[in-house]
């Protein structure tokens, strides 16, 4: 089931990343700076169980000689 989704999981940990990058560095909004660490390190624990997942294998045709 999770399979199926690995790949787009995996870029939404990869965005979650960025986001807390930009939460760190923007110097208007406390609470974005409060959490952005926090945010990083989800991503990087997302990023690291679902890239480890394999997606669920594509339908191939049949090889019928």
């Amino acid at each position: 089931m999770l399979s199926r989704y690995a790949r787009q999981l995996e870029t939404a940990s990869m965005a979650l990343m960025m986001l807390g990058i930009v939460a760190l560095c923007q110097p208007w909004v406390e609470v974005l700076h409060r959490y952005s660490i926090l945010l990083i390190i989800l991503g990087l624990v997302a990023f690291n169980v679902f890239s480890r997942i394999k997606p669920a294998a594509a339908a191939r045709p049949t090889d019928s000689h």
